[in-house]
């Protein structure tokens, strides 16, 4: 891979991508659970829906808190292109641009076969991803990062991915979310524990900045105990024991989970981001295939 070409997947975080991954095939087994057909372009689509929008959302943070000094050099974890001076300003704007634009090609040509409506969702979508850094007032320094994941990258996410196959909001779709949902949220909670320290002396305030070392810990456990509960919720909507194949991937979360709570810090919190990655994408992965089988 040139030099050039590796600052671009770097700056893509590839760690977060299967937060766009996991939604969108447990979507579509939500829609197959239905009983409704699974329709293979559409599904394509709708991954590349996810993608983009995943690299969107993370060009722009590297963009806007590039240019905010909020990647201060003494921060700790991947380099931020931006800030390290790899990519200028102006085209990490055009990058932006293009992944977004990307996501709304994908978008519309799912809009056309399933409902204009589906426009709508995505304008939301794109507003919600350069409004979480972006603007005079980012909401990830409100401390509402973590309700944008859990919304966009969970809910809307998943229930959109079995939308565009059955045209229709389905209560399993609904349920299957929210697992997801609070993996994806999981994630979020390390890259910003590992964070703390910078980001709050550069007036980021995040949800861990403002829940302090000890409760953002507490947080991530949380968000890791409760997600078999909702498996078993989509269980007994789905009236069949197969979606809690998905709770066969949870051991995969000792490890991170055991690093948060031993007190895991800085350059430690770098493979736990990876490891919570790879616990949502089993974690769905089962999900996907319990609900297929059911």
């Amino acid at each position: 891979m040139s030099g050039a070409l590796s600052v671009w997947v770097e700056a893509a975080r590839p760690r977060t991508l299967p937060a766009a991954l996991t939604p969108v095939l447990v979507g579509a087994a939500a829609a197959d659970a239905t009983g409704g057909a699974v329709i293979a372009w559409r599904a394509l689509a709708a991954l590349v829906v996810a993608l983009a929008t995943q690299v969107g959302v993370n060009y722009a943070n590297d963009y806007f808190d590039g240019v905010k000094g909020v990647d201060a050099p003494t921060r700790v974890g991947p380099r931020r292109a931006v800030a390290a001076g790899l990519v200028a300003p102006g085209r990490m704007k055009i990058a932006i641009g293009a992944a977004l634009g990307v996501a709304a090609l994908a978008g519309l040509a799912l809009a056309a076969a399933a409902g204009w409506e589906l426009i709508a969702v995505g304008a939301l979508c794109f507003a919600a991803a350069l409004g979480y850094s972006g603007g005079s007032r980012p909401y990830a320094s409100a401390g509402l990062g973590e309700v944008f994941v859990f919304v966009f990258f969970g809910l809307v996410a998943t229930v959109g991915s079995a939308y565009v196959h059955i045209e229709r909001v389905a209560l399993v779709a609904v349920l299957a979310a929210v697992p997801v949902g609070l993996l994806a949220v999981a994630i979020l909670v390390v890259n910003n524990l590992r964070d703390i320290p910078t980001d709050g002396q550069a007036g980021k305030r995040t949800l861990a900045v403002r829940l302090g070392d000890r409760r953002t810990r507490s947080l991530y456990a949380n968000l890791l105990t409760v997600v078999p509960v909702f498996v078993v919720g989509v269980a007994v909507t789905a009236e069949s024991a197969w979606p809690l194949l998905a709770i066969a991937a949870l051991p995969l979360a000792f490890r991170p989970l055991q690093a948060v709570t031993r007190g895991a810090s800085g350059t430690a919190l770098i493979p736990v981001l990876g490891a919570t990655a790879v616990v949502q994408l089993a974690t769905g992965a089962g999900l996907a295939a319990g609900l297929i089988l059911a």
